[in-house]
């Protein structure tokens, strides 16, 4: 069983979970404490705070991956890219995909992964960036930014509270004050559950303001082709799914959810896919109708993937806005300075 495999099951909601995560628990209270510390000793000013000359947008979130927050960068890059502003996405690298991802999402935007985010900012803006969009950087305490997103999926509300190792979340709520906004993402989750994250969130005195998104299966794009695919044509039909990412269960669901019958194939996340690895995806998609994967997934199979083997089709997300998406946009033009678009 993979680490990862490892973590869902302590988090889980059975008994058999909630023993063995006990033992946990006080590591989980030194790190919360230590967050802490490192939270408060930035806002009392005891660490420098790096500012970057162009606007800018940092997006992250409280728990271990799995939220939405790539698929949320990089539709404030393309929002940025529609205004006539060159973007920014800085990364860190880690896992080495997300940037090819950012890349294929965005190709209007400059992707730059390093570890050290002034640098990368610095080579943004030499190569043009006129904003930049700083991805996975809720706890980058040293970088300052104009609008700080943090983002919640409405599936961690089946998590235990506790912050690492014994729960999910790198930080524990008090963090949200940090935040200028809070996006409510769902993937699996219903309308109903986003709804109870927000009146929780509200009833706990955020005084925050929050917005809901849906990540939604938009289409399937040919793995070589391109060949661009409506939602239903996998209904009915029997998919393999193959997911290398934090939540691969909810994409299964959001397949299942358009008719399909699925079969998971769920790897760790960023799950860099040896030759066996490949091996074993074309008898896959050899033995249903489709072989569905994601766009982070994809990303390393292309190249690669034999040119006798069935194409694998690419599940593309597209963000959906259920609550305060032009409130958000509204935010965006004010922080990064884009040009005012007339309502509709």
């Amino acid at each position: 069983m993979s680490a990862g495999a490892v973590a869902s099951w302590v988090w889980g909601n059975t008994v058999a979970a909630r023993v063995a995560r006990l033992p946990l628990i006080p590591f989980s209270l030194l790190y919360d404490a230590t967050m802490q510390l490192r939270a408060g000793a930035y806002r009392r000013g005891w660490h420098a705070i790096d500012r970057f000359p162009l606007p800018t947008v940092a997006v992250g979130n409280l728990s271990v991956g799995g939220t939405g927050k790539t698929p949320l960068a990089a539709w404030i890059a393309e929002y940025c890219v529609v205004r006539g502003r060159k973007p920014g996405i800085l990364l860190r690298g880690y896992g080495g995909d997300e940037s090819l991802v950012h890349e294929r999402l965005v190709p209007g935007a400059i992707v730059v992964a390093d570890p050290d985010r002034a640098t990368g900012a610095r080579r943004a803006a030499a190569a043009g960036a006129q904003v930049l969009v700083l991805d996975d950087a809720f706890q980058l305490l040293r970088v300052a930014r104009d609008l700080n997103i943090v983002v919640i999926s409405a599936e961690s509300a089946e998590a235990p509270a506790w912050t690492l190792p014994a729960g999910p979340w790198r930080e524990g709520r008090h963090a949200l004050a940090r935040a200028d906004w809070v996006v409510v993402t769902r993937k699996r989750a219903g309308r109903d559950a986003a709804a109870r994250v927000v009146d929780e969130l509200s009833a706990g005195r955020l005084a925050r303001p929050m917005s809901v998104a849906r990540l939604a299966l938009d289409r399937f794009d040919g793995l070589r082709s391109g060949t661009r695919h409506p939602p239903a044509v996998v209904q009915g039909c029997r998919v393999t799914a193959a997911a290398g990412i934090a939540d691969p269960h909810s994409f299964a669901t959001q397949l299942r959810a358009l008719g399909a019958t699925v079969q998971l194939l769920a790897y760790q996340d960023h799950h860099p896919y040896s030759p066996d690895d490949i091996e074993r995806l074309v008898r896959a998609s050899g033995e249903a109708e489709y072989l569905v994967v994601t766009e982070k997934d994809a990303v390393k199979l292309r190249g690669r993937w034999p040119d006798e083997a069935p194409e694998p089709l690419v599940a593309a997300l597209t963000v959906q806005w259920e609550r305060n998406g032009r409130q958000l946009e509204q935010a965006l033009d004010a922080a990064l300075q884009l040009p005012r678009v007339p309502e509709p």
